[in-house]
């Protein structure tokens, strides 16, 4: 294979098979250079094992996995420029934060002098250099999870793999880190590969996202097209809140398709190849994307009745019922510069949405 050196991690064709079972279906992508990419999905659809393949703990059943155009499948994980952050963090009890840090230097060959001076150097980038001393079992959560970072940066990997390093972190912890990983990121050049199942930390730090589910590959992108374009019902459903439902499509023409729902209301999208008239699929609305209003605003201002307003905090949440069709959610920002409006259950309603907020999905 030709070397392309702004590639780090090139997969090509990998399946993973136990037994009869397929863990990983025929998965193909490429990871660039200094990226921070995400691999996300529910428990079970195979990311952690596209992990351990890029690792050296899994041996690849058919496919290859290249990095920087050099073949790796054959490597034994010790051999491989990269390295690994658990969930557990895997730090050595006895030993103190600068020794942890300084251990896997010190099995690279590296004198002890020259080890303890490079683990000071990324406590520093870490902001630990004052816990040096320390045992583990001496430190916060947040600050165990900083040293396993340490000692996974201090051998200067070409790629560090990050298997959901934040989970057992409390909330604000986790999202505090969340910033402070993508800061590392940036910092040291390194292409980071995380994998998490929480969609809004992926958003929040990636890159670019590959969402799988079932060993397969259902979506790559931005983070912005994932959320903004899904590409199918799955990935709609699974990127933050939407409103899923069943339509028919009546007439495609100009790039536009106009569908119907339940209770005869209307709408009208970007027509989606492969899909024609007379076609019954699933549309996608973000709740963010539409508007409550007392009359409607628009010919296709669909019509309802409020059944609940649910108080969230930064916004507010109102289900609404269409007139003999399906319930929709509408969350507006809770802010004096938002468009939250207050109506009480009962109140009649149009629900609006903003130009190209509805979305055809390939089911």
């Amino acid at each position: 294979m030709p070397q392309d050196r702004d590639i780090a991690i090139d997969v090509q064709g990998a399946v993973k098979r136990y037994g009869t079972f397929t863990a990983l279906k025929t998965i193909s992508l490429s990871i660039r250079d200094n990226e921070f990419f995400t691999l996300l999905g529910p428990s079970g659809c195979g990311k952690t094992t596209l992990l351990r393949m890029i690792a050296g703990f899994e041996d690849v059943t058919e496919g290859a996995i290249y990095l920087y155009g050099d073949e790796i499948d054959t490597l034994p994980p010790h051999k491989r420029p990269v390295n690994t952050v658990f969930q557990n963090y895997a730090l050595f009890p006895h030993m103190t934060v600068l020794d942890n840090v300084g251990f896997g230097l010190e099995m690279l060959g590296k004198s002890k002098a020259e080890a303890r001076t490079r683990a000071g150097e990324v406590l520093e980038m870490v902001q630990l250099s004052q816990f040096a001393a320390r045992k583990p079992s001496q430190l916060s959560g947040g600050q165990q999870q900083r040293v396993a970072l340490a000692r996974a940066l201090a051998p200067r990997p070409k790629v560090l793999l990050l298997d959901e390093p934040l989970s057992a972190l409390d909330l604000k912890l986790r999202k505090a880190m969340q910033v402070e990983l993508k800061h590392l990121q940036r910092e040291t050049g390194i292409t980071f590969i995380f994998v998490t199942h929480d969609q809004e930390e992926a958003l929040t730090m990636s890159d670019r996202i590959a969402v799988m589910s079932a060993g397969e590959l259902q979506q790559l992108g931005e983070a912005r097209e994932i959320y903004e374009r899904p590409r199918n019902v799955f990935v709609a459903d699974f990127i933050g809140d939407t409103n899923l439902m069943e339509v028919t499509v009546d007439v495609v023409s100009n790039g536009r398709a106009q569908c119907h729902l339940g209770g005869g209301h209307r709408l009208t999208c970007d027509a989606v190849d492969g899909i024609g008239p007379g076609a019954k699929v699933h549309m996608s609305l973000r709740p963010e994307r539409l508007f409550l209003s007392a009359d409607p605003v628009a010919d296709e201002s669909l019509k309802g009745r409020v059944r609940e307003m649910i108080y969230i905090g930064t916004d507010i949440a109102t289900i609404v019922d269409l007139d003999g069709g399906p319930q929709f959610t509408v969350r507006s920002s809770n802010s004096s510069r938002g468009n939250a409006r207050i109506f009480e259950p009962g109140t009649e309603v149009a629900v609006n949405m903003e130009p190209g907020a509805a979305r055809l999905l390939i089911d």
